[in-house]
């Protein structure tokens, strides 16, 4: 037997529900068609008893009013007593070799040739028999007696609308009974499986909360011993992950520490030989200028793990101050050496003017690091910037930093923003590869995000987006 699969877009919520009321569904159908087929063989057969002795009870009569006084026969017949609505047809045969005669009830509803004629045929054939059929559109039950010692043939027809109009309402009720059961195998199954669910949600929960930087996000214990290994194992994954991360961030902080003072070193020894750069062969002067900027770069990749350091240990001062995001991007960008670089602002007063309710309360720290490294990002490895944008929503910001470079590629754009990773056209650029890796943690900081797109200019979008407070 092939398994019950659902399409993988269903959930597994739904697919409980749909489990529990297509199984409810079918077991009340099946126990209604049983249900039904029973009560209807019970009320037909009970109906069509009755009405055999009474046509029996009937036959009965007759006879004795044929033997005892046949030549009132025909006002005799419409005494006769049959099942409510029902009708009686007399054919009696008194000599042979002479024609049938034939008496019916009055009102004249029935003749002979109303009646089924395989009904009649067996009954003048001498068997007893009966036979349901339709008259006037509506359903009747002929019986056929036959008293071939006198040349009687009784029949008696009587309608069973009754009964159907009974099966009719009991196939309505078992109906609506079906339905109602399915709908509540459906809340059942709901039901169910919030049940069964809560403790996968606990756990989706508590992973999401591990994975934006809630290390100490644990499970409580459970009272169902199957669900408490769940909880333990979910605990001990979470104990290793933490330590491990805490592990790395401390050999890299600790790492960036030992590095700092090498490196200051480094860096004044090369001020010196810098300065007396004029005094070497040109040879050697070549070598002076490549040390330089390697002593460079790596200072820089030192400072930018310690920040890095420090974002992740939470550990960063954050300090957050009333300001104009306008002004106080423009003088980053003249601050830093790119104020050639033009800047489209849509955030600004409706009289152009500064005021307090155009005001921002947020790090000015944060917003100038994420821009800078943009900038620098954009110089190393686009040729620079062609413009920097600044739009909202009402509820966000959007500060974009654009370029014409060779842009970034749609399979790299998740990876980009990830520590020590360099896009297909920066390979050989200089950098520390940490410059996106600190926009991001700052951006988080700020309960925004970063991500990368195609510009119009043909390179690289750099959009970071956060929350606005309003002073």
């Amino acid at each position: 037997m092939s398994q019950l699969r659902f399409p993988r877009k269903i959930g597994l919520k739904h697919r409980m529900v749909l489990f529990f009321g297509l199984a409810a569904m079918a077991a009340a159908i099946a126990l209604s068609v049983v249900t039904y087929a029973s009560t209807r063989s019970y009320l037909l057969g009970q109906r069509s008893e009755v009405a055999q002795r009474q046509a029996f009870n009937n036959a009965q009569l007759m006879r004795n009013i044929v033997e005892a006084d046949s030549a009132n026969i025909a006002d005799l017949v419409t005494q006769i007593r049959t099942e409510q609505g029902g009708y009686a047809v007399v054919q009696l045969d008194e000599r042979p070799g002479r024609a049938s005669l034939f008496y019916a009830q009055e009102p004249l509803r029935f003749t002979q040739s109303n009646l089924p004629p395989e009904l009649v045929e067996r009954t003048l054939n001498d068997k007893t028999s009966r036979q349901r059929f339709q008259f006037e559109n509506k359903p009747y039950e002929a019986i056929g007696v036959a008293v071939p010692s006198i040349g009687l043939y009784y029949f008696e027809a009587f309608p069973v609308a009754d009964v159907q109009n009974t099966l009719r309402t009991i196939q309505i009720t078992l109906l609506i009974g079906v339905v109602l059961i399915t709908l509540a195998a459906g809340v059942l199954g709901l039901t169910m499986s919030r049940t069964v669910l809560h403790p996968l949600t606990r756990v989706a929960f508590a992973a999401n909360q591990i994975a934006t930087g809630g290390l100490d996000t644990r499970l409580v214990q459970e009272d169902d011993s199957d669900l408490d290994r769940l909880v333990v194992s979910f605990n001990e994954m979470a104990d290793a992950v933490q330590q491990r991360i805490e592990r790395e961030q401390r050999f890299a902080s600790d790492v960036s520490h030992e590095l700092r003072s090498p490196v200051t070193a480094l860096s004044a020894a090369a001020d010196v030989l810098v300065s007396r750069r004029s005094e070497f062969s040109e040879r050697n002067q070549q070598a002076i200028d490549i040390m330089q900027k390697q002593i460079e770069r790596f200072d820089r990749t030192v400072l930018d793990l310690l920040e890095l350091s420090r974002l992740d240990a939470q550990v960063a001062d954050h300090e957050t101050e009333d300001v104009q995001l306008n002004d106080l991007i423009s003088r980053i960008m003249h601050r830093y050496g790119y104020g050639e670089i033009p800047f489209v602002s849509s955030v600004q007063a409706s009289d152009g003017e500064i005021r307090a309710d155009d005001e921002t309360r947020l790090d000015r720290r944060r917003i100038e690091r994420i821009l800078v490294n943009l900038l620098e990002n954009a110089r190393d490895h686009a040729n620079g910037a062609t413009r920097v944008t600044l739009s909202s929503d009402g509820n966000t910001f959007t500060l974009a930093v654009h370029d014409a470079g060779p842009g970034v590629l749609v399979t790299e754009r998740k990876q980009v923003f990830d520590r020590f990773a360099r896009g297909t056209a920066s390979r050989n650029s200089k950098g520390s590869g940490l410059g996106l890796a600190i926009v991001r943690e700052h951006a988080r900081a700020l309960h925004g995000s970063a991500h990368v797109e195609e510009s119009i200019e043909g390179g690289s979008s750099f959009v970071i987006t956060f929350a606005r407070t309003e002073g």
